[in-house]
This record gives structure tokens, sequence and C-alpha cells, in this order.
């Protein structure tokens, strides 16, 4: 493996440059046409287009792509996270054109991606899962009344092959369920290609926590400890720390056990995320689904672990032996990872595309890590993600940390767009947050003290 094709943009792509550089690779970007100038592109060795700005005519044209790694002479792809990341189709084309795929097999991608083929593997490995039904097919509603008083209220409305909080919608009362399974299917089927859906138990007083897994290939896994990624908007994380504030060692113990047994049990190659929901006042913790890539909130763990996923990733690939060892795994101290968007907290987080006329931001800082895909001057565009950086603090325990960050947040210059930075500074100040009393309702709980 001597040259890596990145299939992806922005602040993924420009990490994943970082670590192939730091491992002796070349690097290819690929771009449309609204990033031709973005930083992901000027980072890399070499710059292939691969059409228009519109996600679905570039970054999800799996034949564009492929023209691309061979016109480059790339003879690797990491898919980063979104876009094509798990995507088996992807996957299985990447490897039948003679190329490194930098991800598990398109198989594993396939079982855990449906989440509700990955509920059933869960059950079969002894993994606690939420009451749940089976898949109701776009245009299929037939029984799901009787379903949901089956599965019970409030339930989860969930989009099969959904992520990124996309697909996702609370049912309180049987009268509302089929008005929204059909509008769920329907958003379902635009956003991913798949309108099946499935219910699931809601849990209220919720924590998100996850494990970070990395698998071998042949049955082997181990674990890197949790993140806690309870703050979100729209089911979608925007603050991530680890450890969790929340849980006890015991528990932390039967989660990070349970997640380690299910990537064995699937023989998982790489680095995966188990995703769990967890009752805040019992802390019995039930299975969401898998992440079949490297997260977002990545950096958290590699902060307390003093590991480079990213490149664990790609010396597997590589065929290297890892050697990597439970007992080898430590936690060191405490990480807040926040993401800094361009939107507006105070108009439902609606995302505020603009040019950045002037950014900031606290990197050099001590003990924060700033990744980041754009530059002042840069263009936040309406066709992709509004992240403009993600800002993350670690230091000797998790007050350490929280200062950290405040000190970080108030370092961020925004002008030219509007930014959730005063935002993400009130809740990482909020006393709830202090006092570690996380959970997915926190940002509604305490949505006047925070968007002010």
């Amino acid at each position: 493996m001597k040259t890596l094709l990145i299939a992806n943009r922005g602040e993924i792509a420009c990490r994943i440059i970082r670590s192939a550089k730091a491992l002796g690779l070349a690097t290819v970007a690929v771009h449309s046409d609204a990033d031709a100038k973005a930083l992901h592109v000027a980072l890399a060795d070499r710059a292939v287009p691969i059409g228009p700005s519109k996600p679905a005519e570039s970054y999800l044209k799996i034949g564009e792509i492929l023209d691309a790694a061979r016109s480059s002479g790339a003879d690797a792809v990491h898919p980063g996270y979104g876009f094509l990341a798990e995507n088996e189709g992807f996957a299985r084309a990447v490897a039948e054109a003679g190329l490194t795929w930098v991800g598990p097999t398109p198989e594993s991608i396939e079982a855990m991606g449906d989440k509700a083929r990955a509920r059933s593997l869960a059950e079969a490995a002894g993994v606690p899962v939420l009451p749940g039904s089976r898949r109701f097919a776009e245009g299929e509603l037939e029984g799901i009344e009787a379903a949901g008083d089956t599965v019970g209220y409030p339930l989860l409305v969930k989009a099969s092959a959904g992520g990124g909080g996309i697909g996702m919608r609370v049912v309180d009362a049987p009268a509302d369920l089929r008005k929204v399974a059909d509008s769920t299917q329907g958003m379902a089927a635009r956003s991913f290609g798949d309108g099946a859906v499935f219910l699931e138990r809601y849990v209220r007083n919720a924590r998100h926590v996850e494990v970070q897994v990395f698998g071998f290939g042949d049955g082997r896994a181990i674990h890197l400890f949790e993140r806690e990624c309870s703050v979100q908007r729209r089911f979608q994380k925007i603050v991530e720390e680890s450890p969790s504030p929340g849980i006890s060692a015991a528990t932390r113990a039967r989660m990070t056990t349970a997640a380690v047994a299910l990537a064995a049990a699937v023989r998982y190659s790489g680095a995966g995320t188990m995703e769990f929901v967890v009752d805040a006042d019992s802390e019995a913790f039930f299975f969401l689904e898998m992440n079949t890539r490297i997260q977002v909130e990545h950096p958290v763990t590699e902060a307390v672990t003093g590991l480079d996923l990213v490149a664990l990733q790609l010396r597997l690939a590589a065929g290297e032996d890892l050697s990597l060892r439970q007992e080898d795994i430590r936690q060191q101290g405490h990480a807040i990872e926040c993401r800094l968007y361009a939107e507006n907290p105070a108009k439902m987080f609606l995302p505020q595309p603009g040019t950045l006329a002037r950014l900031a931001l606290p990197e050099g800082m001590a003990g924060i890590r700033v990744d980041t895909g754009v530059r002042q001057g840069d263009t936040v565009t309406p066709f992709y993600d509004p992240m403009i950086a993600k800002i993350i603090a670690h230091g000797p325990d998790r007050a350490a940390a929280v200062d950290r960050m405040l000190a970080a947040l108030e370092r961020v210059e925004v002008e030219g767009l509007v930014a959730n930075a005063p935002f993400l500074a009130r809740v990482i100040g909020h006393p709830a947050f202090r006092a570690g009393r996380t959970t997915t309702s926190f940002v509604d709980t305490y949505k006047a003290a925070l968007i002010g």
C-alpha cells in the first residue's frame, strides 16, 4: 500500500491525510466542483475532480471515485465517515477493482449496517436490546399498529438504513403511528435509497453511550473504552466525552464486554462503534446499532488512549500484525469534543452557509486539539454538513477538561456567518453539564438557558 485515495471531503479527509502522511503514504483527494479549492484538496499530494457540487453527482458516485483511483495510481481507498463509508456495494467494488479497502468487509457492513438485522445479531450474541419490531418495507405498513402495541409507547420509528440521527421519529400515541411511519419511510427512501423502517422502545431519561471497538477480522476484537454522546439536537451529537460521567465501573465493564463479544461474533475488522442507550435511572443498557466506520467523535478516544485510530485502520489494511492486546489499552485523563457548526441554535439549529470572513480557532493551546477542513476565506456551502471544526480538550480529570474547553471556546472567532460557539460554551458551562447530569433530553430541558 503506497498511495491512498480518500473518498471524502472536509474535516475527515484532512484528518486521514495527516495520518497517511505520517505513515509515508502518498495521498489523493477527490473533490466536487464546490470543493475545488478546499483544504483537503490543498493538503493532498494529488487531487482529482469527480463531478458537480451535489453529493449524488460526486461523492456518492462509485464509478467516478474508482476512475479517480485508477487515473491517480492509488492502490487503497479510505471512505472516512458519511457518504459511501457504510455502503457495502462500494466496499465490494473497491475490492473487485483490485484496490485495498480501508474498513470492514462488505459482509460486515451489510450485516451491521441494517439496524433491524444488527439487532438480531446482537440478540444472538447475548447483547441486550430494546423491545422492537420486524422491518416494514416502504409502502408496507400492514400490522404496524399491532407491532406498536407489542413494543410499547413511547416508541421510535427508525429507518433501517439510517444514520447520523436521520430517519428517527418519536411516537407517543398509537393514533400517530401510521402517519409518522409513512413519512419516515419516505424520508428514508430519499436519504438512503431504502424506505424500510422498524419500531423500537423509546427510553426518555436516557444516556447515549458508545463503545469504540477494533477487530482483527479473525474473531478477535478489543475495545478502547466508551464515549458519552448524550448532548444532542435532532438526534445528532454535538458534544462527546470519554470516559462517560454517568455510568459506574461495573456498567462500563459489562458494556465493553458486550461490545467486544458482538464485534468478535461477526468477525469484525478495523475500527467500529457499538452504540447503546442507557437508562439514566437504572444504568440498564441496550444495543442501538453499530457504525461500521470511523466516528466523527473518535478524537476523544485518541486523547484518552494515546492511540491513532486512523493509523491503526491503515496499518491493519496494509496487512500489518498490530499485536494489540486488551491489557495494553489504558484510559488516561478525560477528553471532551465540541462540534463547531455553521448553524443558528435560535432558529432550530438550521445551517447557515456563507463565507468565513474571519476564522480564528484555538490551535496551539495546551491540552487542545483542533480538527478542521476549512480556513479563513473558505465558504461553508449548502451542499454538505456545515461543520467548521471539532475542538477537543484533554485534561487530567473532567473538571480540567471542562475548564480547558471553555477557555478554547472563548478563543473562537467566526465572522461572515452564524456559528454555534456561544451555544457550546453555555452547554459546557451549565451546572448540569459540569455535574455530569447529561441525557439525550439535555438540550430540550435547558433550552432557554442554552440558546439565550
